[in-house]
């Protein structure tokens, strides 16, 4: 073996047999040993906020990680933004960045870079491999880093000398460690505050948004009265009928407050204490109110859901999880409007979607009106990076084939990562995509005035306005090979939308939206 095929087989052998790639000449003998290694899907995509995105959206759905292919620095700073989003979510993934041989650095050719810069930012796991037959043992050693509690981003430079020279070898898997439980004595401690006299609100971090940690967390709710929030953006939450409906924290600072108005005591489960996502003139940073005490039952790397089955266990031994009642709202008729948008969407939501939630400004009614549609999972804009919507929905579809992915994607956002469309269309992928298309950045309109800024003319609004010219979602999506359509009324949405689900393969609808503000 070379170097490049000892990565790839210790790759497929660890459980990673996807890549999300953008190779350049400096990652060639990867590519070249893909034959070898056939049982390695790559994917390729024409931009490397497409391909980090799309490893997210893949690690967050199969609970393993997807391994990346990035040329070089350039390459990696051009994935930078969806690797901040997949640094909040905790998504496990193995970033393999090529670079220069090692007798080549010297030169300083013109794609020389920083990488150890680059992947510092990322908080995570680093190493440059160095020869040959250490190869395949960097390797395992970066999917147990990418896989150790709760789940990060492992990045390995692989040198091009490294990568042709022959001599390498596969190494065996490296189990990480499993996540640390959670000792008795502080169960007990915040079983003695769920049981008291004041309120109290536990707050659903990292892990416990899905189904156990869900049903945990209700059986408490339901024995005690203490209330249930999730953090405003979770990596992956289930939701829908025959699960507990728990509330996301707002976006807004003052949501925040309204929400935990009156707490006295926040219980933190893999979570972090709220704060304000931007600094506004006036106004509090820091979230939680005056008076409340911060309590941790769980930190991240801790076992979380385990800790919240043991809570219910002591203070809810009898109780049972309260459910979400099937529901679904009439289908709406009349022009597209911020909301009625959403109706159509919650009544026609397919049995086991994953929905990949960037709407942003026009999406503020979607948890209520799907909260009672059949069971779904949703995929949230964890970092704030935004650019997230339609690469997550590349890697989701990658993940699980058999389900249905609804991409609920702003206009401006969309703009960021649109190539991802040509990837839907090469892999065949069942992602619907609806563009809510309001023509404008509609939240940093919002922010304008929250933020204390005056806007005294035109100049300032140009900035913010997505028309002159006019954005064409259908013309864009069928350039890269999606089918693609537009809707102005309800009527015309539930129609393309319900043919879109029905037929296999990608479909694009540009949806009309008006903006809220």
């Amino acid at each position: 073996m070379n170097g490049a095929q000892a990565l790839l087989r210790t790759l497929v052998d660890g459980g990673v047999d996807v890549c999300f790639a953008n190779p350049g000449t400096s990652e060639m003998h990867f590519v070249a040993a893909l034959d070898a290694v056939p049982e390695m899907r790559a994917v390729l995509s024409l931009f490397e906020g497409v391909v980090t995105g799309a490893a997210d959206g893949y690690g967050r759905m199969a609970d393993r990680p997807a391994a990346t292919l990035l040329h070089l620095g350039p390459g990696m700073a051009n994935g930078l933004a969806n690797l901040h989003n997949a640094r909040r979510a905790h998504t496990p993934i193995v970033n393999v960045i090529g670079d220069h041989a090692r007798y080549h650095k010297g030169f300083d050719a013109p794609l020389e870079s920083d990488i150890d810069a680059l992947t510092g930012w990322l908080a995570g796991w680093s190493r440059t491999a160095k020869a040959v037959d250490e190869v395949g043992a960097d390797t395992a050693a970066a999917i147990a880093a990418a896989l150790t509690a709760p789940g990060r981003c492992a990045n390995l430079v692989l040198p091009a000398d490294v990568s042709w020279a022959e001599g390498g070898q596969a190494a065996g898997v490296v189990a990480p460690p499993p996540p640390a439980p959670v000792d008795d004595d502080r169960i007990a401690e915040i079983a003695r505050i769920v049981r008291g006299d004041e309120p109290v609100v536990l707050l659903l971090g990292h892990g416990t948004t899905r189904e156990a940690g869900l049903v945990a967390a209700s059986r408490i709710a339901t024995a005690t009265g203490v209330k249930l929030f999730a953090e405003t953006f979770p990596a992956r939450i289930e939701r829908g009928a025959g699960l507990p409906n728990v509330e996301r924290l707002g976006y807004l600072a003052e949501q925040v407050q309204w929400q935990l108005t009156d707490v006295k005591h926040l219980v933190l489960v893999g979570a972090k204490a709220p704060v304000s996502f931007f600094a506004y003139p006036d106004k509090a940073s820091e979230l939680v109110p005056d008076g409340c005490q911060v309590h941790v039952l769980s930190v991240l790397g801790e076992d979380g859901v385990g800790a919240l089955e043991h809570l219910a266990d002591e203070v809810a031994p009898g109780a049972s999880a309260v459910r979400q009642a099937p529901s679904r709202p009439a289908l709406p008729t009349g022009p597209l409007t911020p909301q009625n948008w959403t109706e159509v969407v919650g009544a026609l939501l397919p049995e086991g979607a994953i929905v990949s939630d960037e709407a942003n400004t026009s999406g503020l009614m979607i948890p209520m009106t799907t909260a009672g549609a059949p069971r779904h999972d949703v995929l949230t804009l964890t970092g704030g990076a935004i650019g997230q919507g339609l690469p997550v929905a590349v890697g989701a579809s990658v993940a699980a084939p058999d389900r249905p992915v609804v991409c609920l994607q702003a206009d401006g956002s969309a703009m960021y990562t649109v190539s991802a469309l040509w990837t839907m269309a090469r892999e065949g992928l069942d992602v619907t995509t609806i563009v809510l298309n309001n023509r404008a950045y509609a939240i940093l309109r919002m922010e304008l005035s929250r933020v204390g800024a005056e806007a005294t003319g035109p100049r300032a609004g140009q900035l913010l306005d997505l028309s002159g010219p006019d954005l064409d979602f259908v013309s864009l999506a069928q350039g890269m090979g999606v089918p693609a359509s537009r809707a102005t009324t309800a009527e015309e949405l539930a129609e393309q939308f319900a043919k879109a689900l029905a037929e296999p393969g990608p479909h694009l609808i540009e949806a009309m939206v008006p903006s809220l503000l």
